[in-house]
């Protein structure tokens, strides 16, 4: 019944359906792959009918729809590799520090407001340049800060959790830290955490398309979004399409993480389900 009419949760999914498609099924339909290059084929324009350059091509004559491919691969795999390290690191430390409480929660605290105060991009940008562009570093530098999120929730959840009376009885019944926490603690985070992880990989995937737009990001023989941006707009007069085929890829793929992660948030949220009069 909540998903009955929730046209943000439908449009989000198509979106998110499209990108998905595009990186498991679009191999398929691509004649070249992202590196092939084609100099007497360059900068020719869409033609939808022609099934060698359906995007049309680059400076360098290579197939932008393979490149588009390649772009919605590696997109979601950093942005899945990203949330399931922060996630898993955030909601560890979120849930221990709400339910320990004390001098230890006060640490942790500290701690996550020191790696706060740090510029996102920046701290991304200093790792990069340090250890040199490679996917993992890549994944590392993006996950750096956003475990911090998934920590505030989980510690906001665990401190209420605590108190409640079967924690408290499995507490009595000799049940320690560990076993209370994977066992009452932890699964009742999840929703909250599915809805921070829609939007972490939004933003996710915004930070490798600015970092592979500035050229530090993933090494410049894999094709991404952000690489392609850069690629093409010193063409954006002669070549429109160099430039509006990854920005729409980028606009389709955060537009419908954000607009899924805003219908579950409505969804998992109590007061949203009130009739207040």
């Amino acid at each position: 019944m909540r998903l009955r009419g929730n046209y943000k949760l439908i449009l989000g999914a198509a979106c998110r359906l499209l990108i998905v498609a595009l990186a498991t099924l679009g191999g398929f339909f691509a004649r070249h792959g992202p590196l092939e290059q084609d100099l007497m084929a360059s900068l020719q324009p869409p033609d939808l009918l022609n099934p060698e350059y359906p995007f049309g091509t680059d400076q360098l004559g290579r197939d932008v729809f393979s490149r588009m491919v390649s772009g919605a691969r590696v997109s979601l795999a950093i942005a899945a590799a990203v949330v399931f390290i922060s996630g898993g690191i955030g909601l560890l430390l979120g849930a221990y520090s709400g339910f320990v409480a004390g001098a230890r929660d006060t640490a942790i605290q500290k701690l996550v407001e020191t790696v706060w105060a740090f510029p996102p991009i920046l701290l991304a940008i200093t790792v990069l340049t340090f250890f040199g562009q490679s996917l993992p570093n890549v994944i590392l530098a993006l996950s750096l800060q956003r475990w911090i999120p998934y920590t505030r929730v989980a510690r906001a959840q665990a401190l209420t959790l605590r108190d409640m009376e079967y924690v408290s009885a499995s507490r009595i019944m000799g049940g320690g830290t560990g076993w209370i926490l994977t066992r009452h603690i932890l699964p009742n985070l999840i929703g909250p955490a599915i809805v921070v992880a829609t939007f972490s990989m939004a933003t996710a995937i915004l930070a490798e398309s600015s970092l592979s737009f500035l050229g530090i990001g993933v090494p410049p023989e894999v094709a991404t979004y952000g690489s392609m941006l850069a690629d093409g707009r010193s063409y954006v007069t002669q070549a429109w399409w160099l430039a509006v085929f990854p920005g729409v890829g980028i606009f389709v793929t955060v537009l419908g993480l954000n607009l899924i992660g805003d219908a579950l948030r409505d969804m998992f949220d109590p007061k949203s389900h009130l009739n207040v009069s």
